[in-house]
């Protein structure tokens, strides 16, 4: 008999998906561009944002028990087929992209204490063999590998949690109300304004709040629907004040200018400067930790995408073939050689991480976007207005995000769309359905999207 995960399994799950390589950066991240004043604003809206979010999934799983296929089936139920196909295939991109940017930071975690790893050549290596053996553990049993995850959460958040009370014993109030607002923030290009810094900090919080919908993804496996409910409310809430406190107490601490200058990770050099160098070892080590848990709930989630769309029969039905474990095996092996093939592209890029986790960000919001879109057409047949404010500003913070966030990294996910449609059309055939005229108007001006975006990168239009 398949085991059931509980509400603690899925909150460990959640907070491990969203804490990785992100949150041990994030204080020099914004400190970069931002001062305390504009970037708790950032938190504020961003946490209202996902918030919104949140509660559409909350809903539509109330709603429709049946739609156990993670927030993607919500785009089936609203959109048909072809919007499920487009919201989980953005969701499997997402995952193994976001898988790639643990590997590039965990490698570069490992060189302080191995400085082999600190050759490129040894590092790529070293995260194609971690992918694989991740891609073994989670193999050997879904259920296994969430066991594992929710002892080791413990051990990544603990170094967070000393890191904030030695920054609240070491808070000095003059120096965080200094240029609380940045009237003093000054660059090449002159002042900045609030709202600019704002905007600067939300690409950020963006990335280390992704995977708060996990428990809703992994919900067939848990015990009941209310538990992946509860369990995601209880992660953001616990997340948005981890977050905010390791990443606006340290302005208390430290100047803005001395916060914007640290090398990453940038909380274990920030801890150095109060404790000595302890403190970044601790820290360092906890990012290893972080990175090499946050890529196993990153293992398990683009293979369970890949066999729930198969489910579906949106996505061909070899997806999901499962080993005597009950995990998808096909699925995850289809993911590791796509990770391996992109971290073997590393040799050829400078910015390995951030190209990553911008991809990683840019892909998921169109899922988000899908939620908010059929929470809005639910509730406004259910002529229920109040979930149907909720559902129109979870989708104005997705839309706002993706202008916000830049329209280059936006094109360059939907190059991405042109193969998808191939598979999403093989899944048609294998499962004797019809493409519509209105699927193939839809995946035609899509696919041109794509196109242009592709012809705009090869002519240098768009960087990378």
């Amino acid at each position: 008999m398949e085991k059931k995960a509980v509400k603690s399994e899925l909150i460990a799950l959640i907070v491990s998906s969203c804490i990785g390589t992100g949150a041990f950066g994030i204080t020099q991240n914004l400190a970069s561009v931002s001062a305390p004043g504009p970037a708790l604003l950032a938190w504020i809206f961003a946490g209202f944002g996902f918030l919104m979010l949140v509660l559409s999934i909350n809903n539509l799983s109330r709603k429709h028990p049946e739609l156990d296929a993670g927030i993607f089936s919500y785009a089936g139920a609203g959109f048909g087929p072809l919007g499920e196909f487009i919201s989980g295939w953005f969701y499997w991109l997402s995952a193994w992209l976001g898988s790639i940017a643990f590997a590039t930071m965990m490698m570069d975690a490992l060189g302080t204490f191995l400085p082999i790893f600190k050759n490129p050549v040894i590092a790529i290596v070293g995260a194609i063999f971690f992918c694989w053996l991740l891609t073994y553990i989670v193999n050997c049993g879904i259920e296994e590998a969430m066991l594992i995850n929710q002892i080791a959460t413990i051990f990544k958040v603990l170094p967070l949690i000393l890191f904030i009370v030695i920054m609240i014993i070491s808070f000095k109030a003059n120096v965080f109300s200094h240029d609380f607002w940045g009237n003093l923030v000054t660059n090449l290009h002159g002042h900045v304004s609030v709202f600019d810094q704002m905007k600067k900090c939300l690409f950020t919080l963006i990335w280390v709040t992704i995977g708060i919908e996990s428990a809703n993804v992994m919900a067939s496996k848990a015990k009941s629907r209310r538990d992946a409910e509860q369990a995601t409310i209880m992660a953001l809430i616990f997340l948005m004040i981890i977050y905010v406190l390791i990443s606006i107490l340290p302005y208390g601490v430290l100047t803005k200018t001395e916060l914007a200058k640290m090398p990453q990770p940038a909380l274990g050099y920030v801890l150095e400067k109060v404790v000595g160098h302890w403190g970044a070892i601790i820290i360092n080590a906890g990012l290893v930790v972080s990175s090499a848990i946050a890529w196993l709930s990153w293992t398990m989630l683009p293979a369970e995408t890949a066999s729930l769309l198969a489910n579906d029969k949106v996505m061909p039905q070899y997806w999901k073939k499962e080993n005597k474990h009950g995990s998808p095996t096909t699925a995850l092996v289809i993911t590791g050689i796509f990770e391996t093939i992109f971290l073997l592209t590393l040799f050829f890029t400078k910015d390995a991480y951030i190209f990553a986790y911008s991809l990683c960000s840019s892909a998921i919001l169109f899922s988000y976007l899908f939620v908010g879109l059929y929470q809005i057409k639910k509730a406004y047949q259910d002529k229920e207005y109040g979930q149907l404010l909720i559902g129109i500003l979870a989708s104005g913070f997705q839309i706002a995000f993706m202008l916000l966030a830049g329209w280059q990294t936006v094109l360059l996910v939907w190059i991405s769309v042109i193969p998808g449609f191939f598979i999403f059309w093989h899944s048609s055939k294998e499962a004797k359905r019809a493409i519509t005229s209105h699927q193939k108007v839809s995946m035609g001006i899509l696919s041109l999207i794509g196109l242009i975006a592709l012809v705009m990168l090869l002519t240098g239009k768009i960087s990378i």
